[in-house]
């Protein structure tokens, strides 16, 4: 199952339903969590910082902690902030932040998917690809919110420098790597196939930071699709070559 696919449900039930939903997705499938924890554990290991940049409900806060990590989490949408901070709110070895993050501090307007929170989003370029993509098809941002805003830069220079980074920020994610002005270790950052110019861009965004070699994984496979990490020209190569049906996943970038 995709990740997209993973999101697109019903419209029944209301915000409250929709989260239940995605703790559903989310927390209940023990062999997903099984892969979730092991390609993490090619990143992280006990003592490491994580940043988990658009955490959602904090499933992959969640591996980052059983890994031994400690979590910095950023969710921007208040009901959604509202159940990770039930989940983790409890945990010493977790930071909770009510913002996105972005390229610069400030606030932003948040469209949400009421039904479909979990793609919820800054990106009105992603709304409009949206539009005309089969696998989108009924989706409806159908609230906004203004939330704040934070850049890694930011979060860096009050939390120290990650040994990871996760984005997953729906479409946003050339503006959270634009708000990054030094290299990371490692990070991880959601792509679409509905944008994947987008992707392009980011992978570009972090050549021009340092040296990385790239992977990437599909929908919730959370497996590493390529047998060698490659350059950012040849990624982009392989992201071409991916079908419609792929949807979404992952690119895993390391610093070499």
């Amino acid at each position: 199952m995709s990740k997209i696919s993973a999101r697109m449900t019903s419209r029944s039930g209301g915000t409250r339903t929709a989260i239940g939903r995605s703790l559903d997705v989310y927390y209940r499938d023990t062999a997903r969590t099984a892969r979730m924890d092991a390609l993490n554990a090619a990143f992280v290991r006990t003592g490491d910082l994580v940043f988990d940049i658009g955490a959602h409900v904090g499933d992959r806060t969640g591996s980052f902690l059983r890994l031994g990590a400690d979590v910095v989490a950023l969710e921007p949408q208040p009901s959604v902030f509202r159940a990770l901070r039930l989940i983790h709110g409890r945990s010493e070895r977790v930071t909770l932040h009510r913002a996105a993050a972005g390229a610069c501090e400030g606030h932003l307007k948040l469209q949400i998917n009421s039904a479909n929170p979990t793609i919820s989003t800054a990106s009105p370029d992603l709304i409009a690809a949206a539009r005309t993509a089969e696998e989108w098809q009924g989706q409806i941002w159908d609230d906004a919110t203004e939330v704040p805003v934070t850049t890694l830069d930011a979060l860096i220079d009050r939390h120290g420098l990650p040994d990871f980074v996760k984005i997953d920020v729906e479409g946003y994610e050339l503006e959270v790597l634009s708000g990054l002005s030094s290299p990371l270790p490692a990070l991880s950052f959601e792509f679409t196939i509905i944008q994947r110019d987008l992707a392009y861009a980011c992978l570009s965004r972090m050549d021009a930071l340092a040296t990385y070699r790239f992977n990437f994984s599909l929908g919730e496979d959370h497996r590493l699709t390529l047998p060698a990490w490659v350059d950012a020209a040849d990624l982009k190569a392989d992201l071409a070559r991916l079908p419609m049906s792929a949807n979404s996943g992952d690119i895993f970038a390391r610093r070499i």
